[in-house]
């Protein structure tokens, strides 16, 4: 079966809300160090966008976390790698999408047990309607409908990651 892209969200709008959430952060930490932790795979290149349009300094940082059984359905079983150590920082946590929340849930856990001075979560997307966990971001770019979508570091398989806007994959079996 083949799959079928159809955009959901345009490259000039999610520029847009990228520049519009780095304005709130900025403004929110502008008298604090702030250390940016981004979720990896999928968040790296919002996170780059993000970190060049703040106009505080910040430091950045990764967090490997995989919860994905297959090509799109949670397998509930959170790993997570990462050597950080933000004792008394300042953390705002990076991910790409809000879904089940599982996987935030479990790093945000891993981050409390540091005591970091504070901790907050920008999502690029929220899908609250896949929630599982208690877990809101404090910044969201877009809150989208219970769609699979990939582009601008969403993938399918590893494809997709590259698009520069987020587009809904139709065609594709959910086995969520």
């Amino acid at each position: 079966m083949s799959s079928q892209l159809h955009t959901l969200i345009t490259a000039e709008e999610i520029q847009n809300k990228v520049q519009e959430l780095a304005a709130e952060i900025s403004a929110d930490y502008a008298q604090t160090p702030l250390h940016l932790v981004g979720v990896l795979k999928g968040s790296f290149i919002f996170l780059a966008d993000l970190a060049r349009a703040l106009s505080i300094p910040c430091s950045i940082y990764f967090v490997h976390a995989s919860s994905y059984g297959d090509r799109q359905s949670s397998s509930g079983i959170v790993k997570i790698q990462h050597s950080l150590n933000m004792s008394n920082k300042h953390v705002l946590v990076i991910e790409d999408i809000l879904d089940t929340g599982l996987t935030l849930s479990t790093i945000m856990e891993e981050l409390n047990k540091q005591q970091p001075a504070s901790l907050k979560v920008c999502a690029f997307l929220n899908k609250p309607e896949r929630r599982k966990a208690d877990i809101d971001g404090d910044y969201i770019g877009f809150t989208i409908p219970n769609e699979f979508v990939v582009g601008y570091g969403l993938d399918y398989g590893e494809l997709y990651r590259n698009l520069p806007y987020i587009a809904r994959l139709e065609n594709v079996e959910d086995s969520s």
